[in-house]
């Protein structure tokens, strides 16, 4: 019997890098156990993206379409739990989990529990940690009676997993199982924009900037000191950049970076949520009571403007 399944997550062919975060999530709860899920047409091909360290085997399940169809997912992981009758089930709390999780959860009358950052067993019970109340609250989840139960995971929280293994490799047939989709993929048109997510090192900006005239500045000083740009929600809504570019709740986690420097942005709870788990956060603020300097391992109070200056001054 599998402890603790983890449902891996791809995208044209490529993992996502939150399914080896998944992984090591599932390592450090102390599972018996951990299989990993590879669903799909071509999924297969990524066996080797996911031998890292942790991992006990990997089940593939093939799909009839080449791309991700919630329909098809969810009947992949009913008949996964149905073969392996796993203790937790783990995915990524993402946009595709989105899509058949909540279904998964009701229809199989498992355990459930949505962007979980922590993970723990307690006398053989499943507890869980996630916020409340826009992060205001962190709540440990228990569930009583509940033989299985699943959990969406929040991305950034865990470092991947490393390694190299050689873990057991089998396939599932779930095809009986799965109902015709009613789901057209399209191709989303390329925005021409980077992966934040992927970044290592971030610069953002935030009110403190004023004024849209002034994205120019730190854009130009970003490239300076080969940061990658990124910018808090009212930059974002404002139109001044691209909403890819925004960090935080309702932006993207930035899981890769290792080092943040946060310009003008007083560090809302929101906000918090997409960089906080990064070791070295600098923040420059006037304002001594900023949140931000609540989680900065350094800080500055004073005038991002001059700094901004000093910085570019200092590396050209």
């Amino acid at each position: 019997m599998s402890d603790i399944l983890v449902i891996a997550e791809h995208r044209q062919g490529e993992l996502r890098p939150v399914s080896l975060e998944l992984i090591a999530a599932a390592k450090e709860a102390g599972a018996s156990s951990v299989t990993v899920a590879l669903i799909g047409a071509n999924a297969a091909d990524l066996t080797g993206a996911v031998s890292v360290e942790g991992v006990d085997e990997i089940v593939t399940v093939p799909t009839a379409s080449a791309n991700f169809q919630p329909d098809e997912w969810k009947a992949a992981v009913e008949a996964l739990i149905a073969a392996r009758s796993p203790s937790l089930v783990m995915l990524p709390h993402s946009v595709d989990s989105w899509g058949f999780a909540p279904a998964l959860g009701a229809t199989g009358n498992y355990g459930f529990a949505t962007d979980v950052f922590g993970i723990a067993n307690e006398g053989g019970e499943w507890v869980v940690t996630r916020a409340m109340y826009k992060e205001k609250v962190h709540a440990e989840i228990d569930f009583p009676g509940k033989s299985t139960v699943v959990v969406t995971v929040r991305g950034g929280t865990w470092k991947p997993a490393e390694g190299s293994s050689s873990p057991a490799v089998s396939s599932l047939d779930a095809s009986a199982t799965a109902n015709s989709s009613h789901v057209e993929f399209i191709e989303p048109p390329a925005t021409g924009d980077v992966d934040i997510t992927q970044a290592e090192f971030m610069l953002s900006i935030g009110r403190g900037i004023a004024e849209e005239d002034n994205v120019e500045q730190f854009s130009e000083l970003a490239d300076a000191v080969g940061a990658t740009l990124g910018c808090s929600r009212p930059i974002a809504d404002s139109g001044w950049l691209p909403k890819s570019r925004q960090v935080g709740q309702s932006g993207k986690v930035v899981a890769a970076c290792k080092l943040y420097l946060a310009l003008g942005i007083s560090g809302s709870v929101q906000h918090q949520a997409g960089m906080k788990h990064v070791d070295n956060i600098i923040a420059v603020n006037t304002d001594p009571e900023a949140s931000i300097f609540s989680i900065a391992r350094y800080g500055i109070v004073g005038d991002i403007f001059e700094i901004a200056d000093e910085l570019v001054t200092h590396f050209e």
